[in-house]
């Protein structure tokens, strides 16, 4: 956690890094979400504002989700296969280089050839893999701390920007519950710009295919209620096969864990989605009592403390079962 003097001068360090720079490249971590994309939008029209060449993208998918085509209104993003190298890389929302996927190895060839790597983040247990790091966990979303660093730049906050960092900052506290009153001031900032909540927040956490409702009445149907697991305070867990996912974007899949959630015997929820076949991407929530980061980062993954995700290649049972054991040994939340 950083202090508020050193978190000023790691803004500081970081813009002037970036103030120098004549080529930029932004990253975000695979299946990037609101906070991820927005931020690394907002902060690369604003470096593109200032003269910098700039490319934004991810390791996967290949195209931009859906859902979020609009915040790219300059169109900065490019497929991983067609990102150039370059001496100056941000990554942004990302709390350890694994998290880049196929991009991951960007980040050790850059630093290898004297170039700067920017982490920008407020993951819990960030492993600091760059050059420079302006990381803070307290952050509500890495959307927040890039308004700092438009601020330090002295980028004027426009509507464009503001769009982009408010469906970073809505997403991530979803929908401003888990939101501090400072929170409510930031929110208040971009919107002053002229953003429209409504336009922004509908096509992120409000707008579905109906293909989606049938793949989400077959899931619920499988869903599980365990009483007993995570300690006695219960877990909720679905799987969606690639079967099952067939003709639903895999945007639409991530929201899963959210209906599942309003579980009420269940503290921590678990949505597993297989991505490829034998291969799980599981979503962790917890409501307050467990720190499902600990129990993420004992199977291979990591996030904050209520909502976090690990990756296997272990049969559905094999997974359940080392996530029962993981829960029962997590740190439990005051």
């Amino acid at each position: 956690m950083a202090a508020p003097g050193a978190l000023r001068e790691a803004v500081a360090g970081a813009a002037r890094v970036l103030a120098a720079a004549g080529e930029v490249v932004l990253l975000g971590h695979v299946n990037p979400d609101a906070d991820a994309l927005g931020s690394a939008l907002a902060l690369g029209m604003a470096l593109r504002a200032r003269g910098a060449r700039v490319r934004v993208s991810f390791g996967s998918p290949e195209q931009l989700p859906s859902s979020l085509q609009d915040l790219d209104s300059e169109g900065l993003f490019v497929p991983a296969g067609a990102l150039p190298e370059t001496s100056t890389l941000v990554v942004l929302d990302t709390g350890a280089e694994q998290r880049l996927g196929p991009l991951a190895e960007r980040v050790g060839s850059t630093i290898e050839r004297g170039g700067d790597v920017v982490v920008v983040d407020h993951h819990l247990h960030n492993t600091r893999f760059g050059t420079h790091h302006v990381i803070d966990e307290r952050a509500e979303a890495t959307a927040v701390l890039v308004l700092e660093l438009l601020d330090e730049l002295g980028v004027p906050l426009d509507q464009r920007l503001a769009r982009c960092l408010y469906a970073g900052l809505v997403t991530d506290t979803r929908s401003f519950r888990s939101a501090r009153p400072s929170t409510h001031r930031t929110a208040a900032r971009l919107l002053e710009t002229g953003v429209d909540p409504e336009a922004t927040v509908k096509p992120l956490l409000d707008t579905h295919p109906f293909a989606w409702l049938r793949v989400l009445s077959g899931v619920l149907q499988e869903a599980q209620l365990e009483e007993s697991a995570a300690g006695g305070l219960g877990l909720a867990h679905a799987a969606v096969t690639l079967e099952q996912s067939r003709g639903v974007r895999g945007e639409e899949l991530d929201s899963v864990v959210d209906l599942l959630r309003t579980a009420a015997e269940a503290e921590v929820t678990a949505v597993l989605k297989e991505v490829a076949p034998g291969t799980w991407s599981v979503s962790l929530r917890a409501e307050s009592r467990v720190d499902v980061s600990w129990a993420a980062r004992a199977c291979g993954g990591g996030g904050h403390r209520l909502a976090a995700g690990f990756t296997s290649h272990a049969p559905v049972a094999q997974v359940l079962a080392s996530l029962r054991s993981a829960l029962e040994q997590a740190p439990r939340l005051g």
